[in-house]
């Protein structure tokens, strides 16, 4: 499966989706929809959540699972919370 895409490969805009198509009866949908915040991180950050979510929120599980420290891990995690609060403000220009 292809990856998506999230920021312009011209001027590194943030991308949004214009077509959404059924796969069962062949409907379209068109227009201009702002992707969901956790579909515009970048794989290894939606990774590190699904992680997360997976370990109850436990930054030494994480920390295990990683086999990194648990400052790193924890820095990781302050590090992905800017990244979101910077994407629920607004698109990164």
């Amino acid at each position: 499966m292809k990856k998506l895409p999230v920021v312009c490969p011209s001027c590194e805009s943030l991308l949004r989706v214009k077509t959404l198509c059924c796969a069962q009866c062949d409907t379209t949908v068109n227009g201009f929809f702002v992707l969901p915040v956790l579909a515009q991180l970048k794989p290894d950050e939606q990774s590190f959540i699904l992680a997360f979510i997976k370990a109850s929120g436990s930054l030494k599980e994480m920390s295990a699972l990683l086999d990194l420290s648990y400052p790193t891990v924890r820095n990781m995690l302050d590090d992905l919370i800017v990244r979101l609060n910077q994407l629920e403000n607004g698109p990164i220009q």
